[in-house]
């Protein structure tokens, strides 16, 4: 079968951020492209629909937040942002606690009042606890920030039931990406630019796609016909997963996956917040969304929630979080120097980097992706 019969200049497999910021950006320079698509949707995981007028995040919520401006500006062309701040509850056993960590969840936790307070709690903890050195792993690494309190009710349930091991198997970097503050800040990002899309993500892809030179196949999967794909494409930009790019030859990557449960329940306010997390080992979901609190908007007596599930990944799933391990970072760099043998084809987005990018991440690698492509 032909598939460049149109002579495109690119093929981009995912309509994903990364795939729909590369393939937009090309045709503005007259690049023709075609983009393929294995689900029948565009925008991967950002992926929103409407139901009784409540935008539905489908692949769990997703708020934009970043201190680049050219980002900011770049995404704000396709669409208006609402100035949604997400500020998390946690409920434990029942208990509910401020997040991310910060004077409102110490003064819940153990009744400081002050930073000085707060502080000295933690530095008590940390040394009963035995933390000296460098944190080597995220127990350590959570106790040595916030205490052993606060590490055993808000941390250590939540966290073993998303990655689905034990935290003292896991890198300590991944909760510093959590922010710790001593004042009575609740919102959960430090970042200047906050927000979710007003219309929803889904019509910021539909925008970058709409272009004369750009194609788009929806239910295409590239490996069905990979061969051909790379013998008549002259450039592919590919965002998929990058072992399975190359027949999982050193072996397979690592993933979590994530299922969701929605419900449609006759009321506007079921649970009083966008996110609450559920942070004991005992409840089997991470945290529950109701999607009206984003944006305020839906039909006055109807609200849907959706429950966030992790579970172990297979090949009949979707991948979300790359487990980024020693021993996963080791196989992946194998990976990454395979790709370099491909000229051709360049390895993009969440999966191809095998990366745990945040959005504006993801749009700046693809922009500054695009600039090493067209040399500017």
């Amino acid at each position: 079968m032909k598939y460049n019969i149109k002579k495109y200049d690119y093929l981009i497999v995912g309509a994903g951020p990364f795939g729909a910021t590369f393939a937009h950006e090309a045709a503005l320079r007259g690049k023709r492209c075609l983009v393929i698509e294995r689900r029948s949707h565009l925008g991967g995981n950002l992926y929103t629909h409407q139901e009784n007028g409540i935008n539905v995040h489908d692949y769990g919520a997703h708020i934009f937040h970043t201190d680049k401006k050219p980002v900011w500006d770049y995404v704000n062309q396709f669409t208006e942002f609402n100035g949604y701040i997400n500020q998390v509850i946690a409920n434990y056993k029942g208990d509910l606690y401020n997040l991310p960590f910060n004077m409102n969840t110490f003064y819940q936790m153990w009744r400081v009042k002050t930073p000085a307070e707060a502080q000295a709690k933690i530095a008590e903890q940390r040394e009963a606890a035995g933390i000296t050195g460098t944190p080597k792993n995220l127990e350590e690494q959570a106790i040595s920030l916030i205490g052993t309190d606060i590490y055993e009710k808000l941390i250590k349930g939540y966290t073993e039931k998303q990655w689905g091991r034990k935290a003292t198997e896991l890198p300590s970097f991944i909760i510093r990406r959590l922010p710790t503050r001593f004042t009575f800040d609740n919102n959960y990002f430090n970042h200047r630019y906050q927000g979710v899309p007003v219309a929803g993500y889904t019509a910021i892809f539909e925008k970058m796609l709409n272009h004369d030179l750009i194609d788009v196949r929806l239910e295409t999967d590239f490996f069905s016909d990979k061969e051909t794909y790379l013998a008549e494409f002259p450039r592919i930009v590919y965002t998929g997963m990058i072992d399975q790019f190359f027949g999982y030859k050193f072996g397979e990557l690592e993933y979590r996956s994530v299922r969701f449960e929605s419900e449609l329940l006759a009321t506007d306010n079921a649970q009083g917040n966008a996110v609450i997390n559920y942070t004991d080992a005992e409840t089997p979901y991470t945290r529950v969304m109701e999607w009206r609190h984003f944006d305020q908007n839906g039909d006055d007596d109807v609200t849907i929630l959706t429950r966030e599930y992790p579970q172990d990944w297979d090949c009949q799933k979707e991948a979300y979080y790359p487990v980024n391990d020693e021993k996963n970072s080791t196989l992946f760099k194998q990976y990454r120097d395979e790709a370099k043998k491909y000229e051709k084809v360049i390895m993009g987005g969440r999966l191809g980097n095998y990366q745990y990018y945040d959005m504006d991440q993801v749009f700046y690698a693809a922009l500054e992706a695009v600039k090493q492509e067209f040399k500017q």
